[in-house]
């Protein structure tokens, strides 16, 4: 399966030669500001499956102080995907084209949420972040 993704003005797009994995919903303030919106909807990819396939030159990072960041167009600022030490690691499911084959799986950081949202019924939700499983 190849999953694409684009930012809003199409400038840079980028290919997956895989799945989408554990995607999430974080709540925290910091993903509110981050995607302009009540929560982060992200999945996770493995690194060496992910390739840009036009516009890299176009991208600029924030990266925060335990290396982790984000990746976003400097023409149209849709914020694309995040990275660690360097390495894509996840992709916003909103710059994803069509279906991804994926539900989020888990809300994060719930107790950070914004006083006017309303989580959905049905899927986990954390206070913090979810445990780790193997």
């Amino acid at each position: 399966m190849t999953v694409s993704g684009e930012c809003f003005c199409g400038e840079i797009a980028y290919e997956i030669a895989g799945v989408l994995r554990d995607a999430r919903s974080c709540h925290c303030s910091r993903c509110r500001k981050a995607f302009s919106s009540q929560a982060s909807a992200y999945a996770l990819v493995e690194s060496d499956e992910f390739r840009w396939v036009a516009g890299e030159q176009l991208l600029t990072s924030y990266v925060g102080e335990h290396g982790f960041g984000l990746q976003f167009c400097s023409k149209c600022g849709s914020t694309l995907c995040g990275i660690y030490e360097g390495l894509v690691h996840g992709v916003t499911l909103g710059c994803v084209n069509g279906d991804p084959d994926i539900e989020i799986g888990k809300h994060i950081f719930a107790d950070s949420k914004a006083t006017w949202e309303v989580l959905p019924e049905g899927v986990p939700i954390y206070s913090e972040d979810a445990p780790v499983t193997d």
